[in-house]
């Protein structure tokens, strides 16, 4: 973008923040309420503008709806609905009837269904929504891959250590689980109840795409367990709706702890 118009759309995002925050308060360093019924994110990873594209025309899964983009120093922002309601996190912990709880999980059961009836472009492809560079704060803060296979995707998890040493610098789960054959999923891969808003028992979005992509058929259980404070019946019921891979979360947590970040040395 030349100089003149990089300094116009600078001046316009910051008028819109400035004012947005005047009339309805902070919503978070990125997030800002620019309208009753508009909210502008920003700065974004293209991983999430291509996945709220790709969900909204292939599913039925409620996700904000995006009205237009911005680019300011080459960062993106997204102008993108104002969805009324509460997280899941706090409709949670602070009113849900056990019955309406497993409405919730019942409804999301069937979107991740939806998510894994999606095919992913080649069989064992790890990368965004278009087949591009992923970002995961597990693996870094950098883009990564894309991957044509899940043992090239493994290999980055473990540092490039060879599989047969495994044992001996991880543990004997992470030799177990990184040479299984698994299926390649879309995943969302930040499916905390932080970022699904709900009014009432109702399922009103599902929100920061940022992480998702093409994974392992698992990885969408263990990011979910990726995250300081999580209610323990909300694990239970999550387990239904995603499947059961306790085991490659044994093998993860192993990696969380003894390699932090693999993807800051890519």
């Amino acid at each position: 973008m030349p100089p003149l118009a990089d300094s116009i759309s600078s001046l316009y995002l910051n008028i819109r923040i400035l004012i947005g925050r005047k009339l309805f308060g902070e919503f978070g360093p990125r997030v800002t309420r620019i309208k009753r019924e508009r909210m502008l994110k920003g700065p974004c990873e293209a991983s999430e503008l291509e996945a709220l594209h790709f969900v909204s025309q292939q599913t039925s899964i409620p996700v904000p709806r995006v009205h237009a983009t911005y680019r300011h120093h080459d960062r993106l922002y997204i102008e993108m609905d104002y969805i009324e309601g509460e997280t899941l996190d706090a409709a949670w912990r602070n009113y849900l009837l056990p019955d309406q709880k497993s409405k919730v999980l019942k409804k999301l059961k069937g979107f991740v269904e939806q998510l894994r009836e999606l095919q992913p472009p080649q069989p064992e492809f790890v990368a965004s929504a278009k087949g591009e560079g992923a970002v995961d704060y597990r693996i870094g803060t950098k883009p990564f891959g894309p991957y044509r296979s899940h043992d090239d995707f493994h290999s980055v998890l473990r540092g490039r250590i060879p599989l047969e040493d495994c044992s001996k610098v991880f543990a004997e789960v992470v030799t177990r689980c990184h040479p299984r054959k698994y299926r390649t999923h879309f995943c969302h891969a930040d499916l905390a109840p932080r970022n699904i808003i709900v009014r009432g028992d109702e399922i009103a979005a599902i929100v920061d795409w940022q992480f998702s992509g093409w994974f392992p058929e698992y990885w969408e259980y263990t990011k979910a367990h990726y995250s300081l404070y999580i209610c323990s019946d909300w694990l239970d019921g999550l387990r239904d709706a995603v499947g059961n891979y306790d085991e490659e979360l044994q093998a993860e947590r192993t990696l969380w702890a003894k390699l932090d970040q693999p993807g800051a040395e890519l």
